[in-house]
């Protein structure tokens, strides 16, 4: 059996469905089993429901340190689709290390299969869950520890006995919506009615029998992940969904501990729906805060991912903030990028905007909000013609037990809105996959070269070593992280056996940091007037002297880029 048909014997069917959390674990631990040299199953913890937070380590000798990358996906409950991605990047970079056929370069490969790649396929693994089993809207997990909560508010439920927990509408002489071609529109001062006003599914907590509580996306659990990680994590009142403190939910608070104790991650790709965007930072200032060199870079970035995927890539501040100047805290991709070093960026995945001819703003975030009735008629004609009416429920009349007369239905939002119809998922899952492994070729790389051994008496030489970062990024990964505790410079240290170190048993050379080859996109420094090479700081020149024979061993590297060996022979 070929090794290619050895991983097709091992597919689990992500790039044509989406799956329940007992299909992903068959997946993971399928690879796991198979592949035990080149894949480690682990879990970071459970969740409150005994869900496992599966992380997916792809590369050889995992506890080897050196360059990696993050990806996360489903930390949003109904964003599922970024599961489907993140298992198609793990397998095609499974595929890169057992030499299945590719169209990617041979020297790429060969970078891919020198790295090790981080998968945490599910964030929210409980909250996915009872999206898929019921179809109930939930931002991140279903749990709801609020102490304070003897006001009246919404609970999700199943009303009508259908497994689903959608949306009711009540007609009401006040409402603000009315019905056009069965879609739900917003009223206008010329419809004639009938009106009606839309609630979830579900009943009232603390009703007091005439009071209607306004329905609010954090109405029965409390926390969105995405608002829980540390980078200028705010309280409740300040940040919507920011949890009691700034990891307390166990699901970030996994990934903290994990990445801390991981500073050779130097990439992070953090997968959402939907929208059809990469989203960068910075996420709290305009692109004139930035530093100039990680903006050269996130240009570079993005290029490749609209070339990819056809996405734009815009600034998380000046194009994504929900409300003007109100950067969003808690981000995880800002604590990624400010306090990890990382070259940290966001996908929103599914390009709904662009399958029902959406007009584009300004904003990309007023993409969302700025829909005229004509584009939601457009997206319930894509939804019959394209998507098998999977988004466009009927009403359906039933008893609630506290409003009386209700119909239930309306919209599925799971699969068509949310995420992408299943019959899309393929190709929306390679071009992701194909842009981030252009992304994982930017890596530092290390290699050592032993220039010369002179000798200067019969038992006295001197070895000449030259480091060379090879890769794109420098050691320190970005320009704005070298002041980061983890951008520890390079050191090399030598050891003997058989010899001597003329200055010392352990002797430690202080190297620095080492350039890279890549400037990014548009930075100055290959312009058409002046097209000129940097000098040599890509490169260090170590001299060590040695006495007697045997063996000279080197360890160059920092916990930024990890470690390599050299072994040095003097006979």
């Amino acid at each position: 059996m070929s090794k290619s048909a050895s991983i097709d014997d091992n597919y689990q069917g992500f790039r044509e469905d989406f799956l329940t959390y007992e299909q992903l674990t068959r997946q993971l631990r399928a690879w796991a089993d198979a592949f035990p040299a080149l894949v480690h199953l682990r879990s970071l913890g459970a969740t409150p429901e005994g869900r496992e937070l599966w992380l997916l380590t792809i590369g050889s000798e995992p506890e080897r340190t050196r360059p990696a990358l993050w990806v996360d996906a489903n930390m949003h409950a109904s964003e599922l689709c970024g599961t489907n991605v993140a298992l198609t990047i793990a397998e095609d970079l499974l595929r890169a290390h057992l030499d299945a056929p590719s169209a990617r370069p041979a020297h790429q490969a060969e970078i891919l299969r020198e790295l090790l790649v981080y998968v945490m396929p599910r964030m929210s693994p409980d909250g996915a869950e009872a999206v898929l089993q019921s179809g109930r809207y939930m931002r991140s997990t279903p749990r709801d520890t609020r102490m304070q909560q003897q006001h009246s508010h919404w609970r999700c439920t199943d009303i009508d006995g259908d497994g689903l927990a959608l949306v009711m509408r009540v007609e009401d002489a006040a409402g603000d919506f009315v019905e056009e071609e069965g879609v739900m529109l917003p009223r206008r001062i010329e419809d004639l009615g009938p009106y009606y006003k839309i609630y979830p599914e579900g009943v009232i907590e603390n009703f007091d029998g005439h009071s209607i509580p306004d329905p609010h996306f954090l109405s029965d659990n409390e926390i969105d992940l995405n608002r829980n990680f540390p980078y200028l994590w705010a309280p409740e009142n300040q940040q919507v969904g920011a949890g009691a403190y700034a990891t307390s939910a166990p699901e970030s608070r996994a990934v903290v501990d994990f990445v801390h104790a991981h500073p050779n991650i130097f990439a992070w790709l953090n997968f959402h729906t939907f929208g059809g965007v990469f989203i960068r930072p910075l996420g709290d200032k305009p692109d004139t805060k930035m530093n100039a060199s990680d903006l050269a870079l996130y240009r570079q970035v993005g290029a490749w991912a609209t070339e990819c995927t056809g996405y734009p890539m815009v600034s998380g501040f000046e194009e994504f903030t929900y409300e003007p100047d109100t950067p969003i805290r808690g981000d995880l991709s800002e604590y990624a990028y400010h306090q990890r070093g990382c070259l940290a960026y966001v996908v929103e995945l599914w390009d709904l905007f662009e399958q029902i001819g959406a007009a584009k703003q300004e904003r990309f975030v007023d993409r969302y909000t700025h829909l005229t009735r004509e584009d939601l008629l457009a997206l319930a004609r894509w939804d019959d013609k394209h998507n098998q009416g999977r988004v466009m429920r009927p009403w359906v009349a039933t008893e609630h037990p506290q409003l009386g007369a209700v119909e239930v239905g309306g919209i599925d939002p799971r699969f068509g809105l949310w995420n992408p119809p299943k019959e899309m998922l393929d190709p929306l899952c390679r071009a992701q996959s194909e842009c981030f492994q252009r992304v994982a070729c930017l890596a530092p790389r290390l290699r050592c070269e032993l220039l010369d051994i002179e000798e200067l008496a019969d038992d006295l030489h001197t070895v000449r070593v030259q480091i060379d970062n090879i890769g794109y990024l420098p050691t320190y990964v970005l320009d704005s992280a070298k002041t980061l505790d983890i951008s520890e410079p390079l050191t090399l240290c030598a050891t003997t056996t058989g010899l001597s170190l003329v200055h010392g048993k352990d002797a430690r050379t202080h190297i620095g940091h080492l350039d890279g080859w890549g400037r990014g996109l548009y930075d100055g420094g290959s312009a058409l007037f002046y097209a000129r090479s940097r000098g040599s700081g890509s490169r260090a020149r170590v001299d060590l002297s040695v006495r007697g024979k045997g063996s000279l061993h080197l360890r160059i590297g920092s916990c930024r880029v990890g470690w390599i060996d050299r072994v040095v022979e003097i006979e």
